[in-house]
């Protein structure tokens, strides 16, 4: 019994630390950004945090549904635009960087002339994040329609549900090009690894990325979410964005 008591102790302890640690939901565009982001603040502050890589419009129908997220870096404003409209943050979502676009090859095909370079007979088959969930899908089919290419390339056009998706299946071969963030192809763990282009900014809408701290955010975790909000707009905060490719 006394056994028993012990090992129940312990687990309520082991609880109550999880249920401290911030709970960050993160747009899939910039996992790796956060990684260290939240890597320097734990430096910083000694605060822990969990990453919640997900399609931006997936991870707000979550938050929609109670999920016990703190603070969410969206891809876009609209989603966290809708969670404020209905009294699901805290604060008025605030934009903390732009994104951009980029075309990514693994393989042995060039994509040095931008879009025109899908064309390319040899390319059968481009990688798109799902448009209706993720903002860079979005921004990938407004650059596709600016170019008058949409139509062309539809049947070449594979969708996944977030950027996290498009970059499996591209670094998984299954696909010849991918639409992906510049962040990505930045990251260490990516770099030399095939080649890239920055897909021209005039064809699609900014892609200004907003964060907003939820309402389910309570207690020591609110303290926390608090200041990693703060920390997002920092000068330390803002040399780790622009090092993957972000621009204020």
């Amino acid at each position: 019994m006394k056994n028993l008591i012990i090992l129940f102790l312990i687990l309520s302890s082991a609880f109550t630390v999880d249920a401290q640690k911030l709970q960050v939901a993160v747009a899939a565009n910039a996992q790796f950004v956060a990684k260290m982001l939240v890597k320097e603040f734990k430096k910083e502050t000694g605060i822990k945090a969990d990453l919640i890589v997900g399609a931006s419009g997936k991870l707000t129908t979550q938050i929609e549904q109670g999920a016990p997220f703190d603070i969410f870096l969206s891809a876009d404003t609209k989603y966290p635009d809708e969670l404020y409209a209905k009294k699901l943050t805290l604060n008025k979502p605030k934009i903390y960087a732009y994104g951009s676009l980029v075309m990514w090859s693994k393989k042995n095909i060039s994509v040095a002339k931008g879009i025109r370079s899908l064309t390319n007979p040899a390319i059968q088959k481009i990688a798109v994040a799902n448009p209706t969930l993720a903002p860079y899908g979005e921004a990938t089919m407004q650059a596709l329609k600016a170019t008058g290419l949409a139509t062309t390339l539809q049947p070449k056009l594979v969708f996944g549900e977030s950027i996290a998706q498009v970059n499996e299946y591209l670094l998984s071969g299954n696909v010849d090009v991918a639409f992906t963030a510049k962040s990505v192809v930045l990251d260490m763990t990516q770099k030399n690894k095939g080649n890239w282009k920055e897909v021209d900014a005039r064809l699609y809408k900014p892609i200004a990325q907003g964060v907003a701290i939820l309402k389910n955010s309570t207690g020591k975790n609110l303290v926390h979410a608090q200041r990693f909000y703060k920390f997002l707009f920092s000068r330390e905060a803002r040399s780790i964005f622009t090092i993957y490719g972000y621009k204020f």
